[in-house]
């Protein structure tokens, strides 16, 4: 296999707002793009649709000028599904979230799709391996899991299947990069990353309310202004670093206390407490911070928190919320 400097093609098999978004985010990047759906004319609409919404994004100035140009010269729709994969270097599925639709569509792109072509699917939560089964030559099939709006949302999860080839991965990692994409390979498990922590979080903050300490209202509140602002540039880990693992695994004895099992200290955290690894005030925690860097990476984080202050103040409220 060529590397992904090397793809031309890529289809793009499902053209609602997540399908739609990935062929956007790879027609501007330069590559060739083809649309299919279930038939021609809902394919041909999309196009219509992702046409009019680039065009939109660009007179707003959230897509560089030319954008309009750029999709309107690379993305094209097919009248099938079979059509559109005959001649595609990389193929995406990005079907509804149904089991048995999936199979039958991954199916039918791995019967008409090249030998040596990429399949992906961009399923946010059933198994690669579950999926892999649909899929002629498996070696060549991962899972790829874009955030919706997929062109403004940098962030996707690679997800290999059990025979998937070191080198597929590979490629299907360039390839996001040559979009401008944030890629991270993580594990074949229900919900993989994302989900598994946006649902977590989803369960705590409906519990909340209803335990009545809080309305919904006031959750997103307090999520949007607190731990929430800082996750917009720093993961969990670096934030723990950060505060302090000592602080943390304190913080967990109380709330087990209160609130049981659930809220136990994690094995991992109590073992770096117990080893001396508070975070950045020990040099070490769950993350290596270069004793040389500590000061920069502190006055990084309170700039970028004023300048993201400021940039929210200059969004302001989000329309009807």
């Amino acid at each position: 296999m060529s590397n992904a400097t090397a793809i031309s093609t890529i289809t793009v098999v499902g053209s609602g707002y997540m399908g739609g978004g990935i062929a956007v985010v790879f027609a501007l990047g330069g590559f060739n793009v083809i649309l299919a759906d279930a038939d021609a004319d809902t394919a041909r609409r999309a196009r219509v649709r992702l046409v009019d919404e680039t065009r939109g994004f660009e007179s707003l100035g959230l897509l560089v000028e030319g954008s309009t140009r750029t999709l309107d010269e690379r993305l094209s729709y097919a009248d099938s599904i079979a059509h559109a994969v005959r001649g595609a270097d990389y193929i995406t599925e990005a079907v509804p979230e149904q089991l048995p639709l999936k199979f039958e569509v991954l199916g039918h792109i791995g019967a008409h799709a090249r030998s040596d072509a990429i399949i992906a699917t961009n399923t946010s939560a059933i198994s690669i391996a579950e999926l892999a089964r649909a899929v002629t030559s498996p070696e060549r099939f991962l899972g790829v899991h874009w955030m919706n709006p997929a062109p403004f949302i940098p962030g996707v999860e690679l997800i290999a299947g059990p025979v998937t080839e070191p080198e597929v991965i590979e490629r299907a990692e360039e390839l996001l990069r040559v979009v401008g994409k944030v890629p991270a390979r993580v594990a074949d498990t229900p919900g993989f990353v994302a989900n598994r922590l946006q649902f977590a979080l989803y369960k705590e903050a409906a519990r909340i309310v209803e335990d009545g300490v809080a309305t919904p209202a006031q959750v997103d509140a307090v999520v949007a202004n607190t731990f929430g602002f800082r996750l917009a540039l720093f993961g969990p880990f670096a934030i723990g670093d950060m505060a302090g693992l000592d602080v943390y695994e304190s913080s967990y004895r109380t709330l087990a206390d209160a609130f049981g099992e659930r809220f136990a200290v994690p094995a991992s955290l109590a073992a770096m407490v117990s080893a001396g690894h508070l975070g950045i005030k020990a040099d070490r925690g769950f993350l290596e911070i270069d004793r040389e860097q500590r000061e920069a990476l502190l006055a990084y984080r309170a700039g970028a928190y004023a300048r993201l202050a400021q940039l929210r103040d200059e969004l302001g409220n989000a329309p009807g919320l």
